[in-house]
């Protein structure tokens, strides 16, 4: 009987060359590149036979940098050395083995199996490690730890997932591995716990295998094309800044899209949409956004509106905007097979349509009917779109709310023998699904911001938001989670899927409030819309024939939570937009899992506290469910305040808290310096003048004096216009400000940019600092301190049975009242 080899590896080496920016080796059955790209960045990209392909991505905007790396060769090893990591290169067989510069393992293949291919599919396997967890894949259900699990990436039209459905809408070949820290028996430390980050580029459906069904390998796969992957080694933060200057940072998004948007399926006619509009404004409750989904178009044909239900949509959207909304419309790629269209018939003459291998136009029905799909692999296309989109940018729409991108379509099977233009080379479906999304938001937001800046330079930003996507996404939209359900499961599954996207570069998303299928209760929702505040997208939504799902749609007490939450989102927009811009320079997310600064404490992991997280840097949200009024929860090493009294826990303890449903648990991290605004309606609302700077002071618990858990702390405080690009251009106004318990001092430092702060008054709210005496110094003049009681949400006790008007959370806080000037001001006491 033949002998079939069914796994066929790289083989031994052969023979190698060095080049400006690593090495090319040659094997018995293939080759190896290793490209050094940064110090803690290296590129392996393996092939059987030698590529015809260009080396192209969709995902990679940067080129490797000038790196100094050395390579020693001897009889068995290949070593290559960057200063910040070695790569080892056994060579009978090669395998690759990761290490840190004073040797330790980070990571390393399988000895056995290494990188290997089944007929087109390449897996490469990687040795598991004692205690290793594994974290990130971006949109993905379950555990935050994934030791033990198994993921398909196929972009997925999934309507009502459940909390541990796979695949979604979206897909992240990008994950962390966690090495913890290995010690002796006695306790001695052997070595300090370690991270790094493996994204695999290869847009083919591909699986991911973190020891489901074994004990020995974690692996990666892809159905085809070349096993091509870029290792990153650091911290989780460090590795998350690599990666995004891998595959692009998101820009800053306009300053409206970080308030509250209302959705539904569908709201019309326009009476309909103004009277939400109104209601907003009559409630004060604070809104900016309005959607419009598929009713607000002709027979659901986009670039089109129904002028039976928006008769006079032009003075529809100019009133909203005079009241403060903006609107985002949905788009749908399927353009309907209609003579007469305008879309579909310059569509036609332009030919930029997804085609058959014979050169027909890919047809399908969504929404409109039956449908050709824009290529927007082709430049053509993407060309194409931009034009269509003019009119909706003519009609004063900055916002879109790209759908159905996976692509969809009714039968969700697109054939794979469909082609793509791929920038010229060719390609079928199978590696082209998962990237479409990713091509229709990169086409929306280009087309919008190039069409904007030639109209009124240096143009406003458009606002995209998506439902799929693939690495390097945050370069152009927002990613939401989909049609999730109204249940608790979902609502905690959601912050774990934003906390993922996070992990993965995406730093702005978020779920839809309420759930988008099914109706929640009005516990549910009241919950919801409060953890939905610290959730960097915010928006309520809900589908067709449900009830109505807006903030005082389920009562009184309900209004009263919705209106607490949103409003405090609101105040606290200094401090949103300081983080958003935060990403935009680092990569960090605006939701952060607790694995980026806690990452090898064991008990963030635990399902208990897996959904735990920091909003920014200082403040730690512990969503809990909508049933319970006691919640366990965990905090991590340091001191933290709670946000509504002020009370002061240590960390590294679980502690039971109560939370009623007007009070979500959260907590400020001791020496946070948070800053927030005065209430308004809507962002294009002038606040009062006066930036609010709370600072929580440093010192901890008695009996925890010789705890140093922080010494200094600092936060970048940021503004410019909120709306254009004008920012760089150096039209922004941006200060370090320091915080330094044993110089006694505050210190906002000197203001970068040219952009005039709205803030001509600064409030310092002082938490914890009760021996503050009556007068501190600023640049040493003195300034008079005063006590303030505060509350960071309002009562609502007069919709409590139980009459808890005596339990008003409010604090007492040493003040001081100060002009803002652009120098540096020192504030001592």
């Amino acid at each position: 009987m033949a002998n079939h080899k069914l796994s066929q590896s790289l083989g031994d080496f052969v023979s190698q060359q060095t080049r400006p920016q690593g090495l090319y080796i040659q094997t018995t059955h293939g080759s190896l590149e290793v490209v050094v790209y940064r110090p803690a960045v290296v590129r392996f990209r393996a092939n059987l036979m030698p590529s015809t392909r260009e080396d192209f991505s969709y995902a990679v905007v940067a080129q490797p940098e000038a790196n100094d790396f050395q390579v020693v060769d001897d009889q068995d090893v290949l070593t290559l050395t960057t200063g910040l990591l070695t790569v080892e290169l056994s060579k009978f067989p090669l395998r690759v083995r990761c290490l840190t510069p004073d040797g330790a393992t980070i990571n390393e293949d399988d000895p056995a199996f290494g990188t290997a291919w089944m007929g087109d599919q390449v897996t490469t396997y990687k040795k598991l490690q004692p205690g290793e967890r594994f974290l990130g894949l971006g949109e993905k259900t379950g555990n935050l730890d994934r030791r033990g699990a198994a993921y398909v990436n196929w972009n997925t039209d999934s309507f009502a997932y459940g909390p541990d459905s796979d695949p979604l809408y979206a897909s992240f070949p990008f994950y962390l591995g966690v090495v913890p820290p290995y010690r002796t028996a006695g306790g001695t430390t052997k070595r300090h716990g370690l991270a790094y980050g493996i994204f695999m580029d290869n847009s083919y459906r591909s699986y991911f295998n973190f020891g489901a069904s074994n004990d020995r390998f974690a692996s990666f796969a892809a159905e085809d094309g070349e096993m091509d992957y870029y290792f990153f080694h650091g911290s989780v933060a460090e590795i998350l800044a690599d990666y995004t200057w891998l595959t692009g940072r998101m820009p800053l998004p306009p300053r409206w899209s970080l308030g509250y948007q209302q959705c539904r399926y569908s709201y019309y006619p326009d009476k309909e949409v103004l009277n939400l509009a109104r209601t907003f404004r009559e409630k004060q409750i604070p809104a900016d956004v309005i959607h419009l989904d598929i009713h607000h178009m002709d027979a659901y044909k986009i670039f089109s509106w129904d002028h039976q239900r928006f008769a006079e949509h032009r003075k529809l959207l100019a009133e909203l905007k005079a009241m403060g909304f903006e609107v985002v419309v949905i788009c749908d790629p399927g353009i309907k097979v209609e003579p007469g269209y305008a879309a579909y018939e310059e569509g036609l003459a332009q030919d930029i349509f997804v085609k058959y291998p014979d050169g027909t136009n890919h047809t399908a029905q969504v929404w409109p009917g039956w449908c050709h799909f824009p290529d927007f692999t082709n430049p053509r296309a993407r060309a194409w779109w931009a034009g269509q989109l003019q009119s909706y940018l003519t009609d004063g729409i900055r916002g879109f709310w790209n759908d159905m991108n996976e692509p969809a379509s009714w039968g969700q099977r697109n054939p794979d023998l469909v082609e793509h233009d791929f920038e010229g080379q060719r390609a079928s479906h199978r590696q082209a699904h998962n990237i479409y999304g990713l091509q229709m938001c990169r086409s929306t937001f280009e087309g919008a911001k190039q069409a904007l800046a030639e109209n009124s330079p240096p143009g406003e930003r458009p606002f995209v938001l998506t439902r799929a996507a693939y690495n390097g996404i945050q370069r152009y939209a927002a990613v939401w989670t989909g049609d999730n359900t109204s249940s608790d499961d979902h609502m905690l599954a959601g912050v774990r899927l934003v906390n993922s996207l996070g992990l993965t570069g995406v730093a702005f998303a978020g779920y839809d409030v309420g759930g988008f299928v099914g109706e929640p209760s009005v516990a549910l929702f009241a919950r919801w819309i409060s953890l939905g505040a610290f959730a960097p997208f915010f928006r309520g939504h809900t589908m067709i024939n449900t009830r109505d799902q807006e903030p005082w749609a389920f009562g009184e007490e309900v209004e009263a939570i919705s209106r607490n939450y949103i409003s405090l989102r609101y105040r606290l927009l200094p401090y949103i937009y300081a983080t958003f811009y935060e990403a935009t320079q680092n990569g960090l997310p605006v939701a952060r899992s607790l694995a980026i600064a806690y990452t090898h404490d064991a008990k963030i992991y635990d399902p208990q506290y897996q959904n735990e997280y920091l909003f920014g840097e200082y403040l730690l949200v512990a969503p809990v469910v909508s049933t319970k009024e006691l919640a366990k929860i965990y905090l991590p090493d340091g001191m933290w305040y709670n946000l509504y009294d002020n009370q002061m826990q240590p960390g590294e303890q679980e502690l039971v808290v109560e939370c009623p449903l007007e009070t979500l648990p959260v907590f400020v991290r001791a020496g946070a310096i948070v800053p927030m605004q005065s209430l308004v309606q809507h962002t294009g609302q002038a606040t009062d003048g006066t930036l609010h700077l709370h600072v929580y002071y440093l010192a901890s618990l008695p009996g925890f004096e010789n705890e140093p858990f922080y010494t200094k702390t600092s936060f970048v405080y940021y503004e410019d216009d909120g709306r254009s690009y004008a920012h760089e251009m150096d039209n922004f106004y941006r200060r370090v400000i320091t915080y330094s318990d044993a110089e006694g001092q505050v210190v906002l430092g000197e203001v970068e940019g040219r952009y005039p702060s709205q803030f001509t008054t600064i409030k310092l709210i002082l938490h914890g600092f009760d021996e503050i005496g009556e007068r501190l110094l600023v640049n040493g003049q003195a300034v008079a301190v005063h006590e303030e009681r505060l509350t960071m949400i309002e009562s609502i006790a007069s919709f409590d049975p139980l009459g808890r008007e005596n339990l008003t959370i409010q604090q007492i806080n040493k003040v001081a009242v100060f002009a803002n000037e652009n120098g540096e001001m020192v504030v001592s006491w």
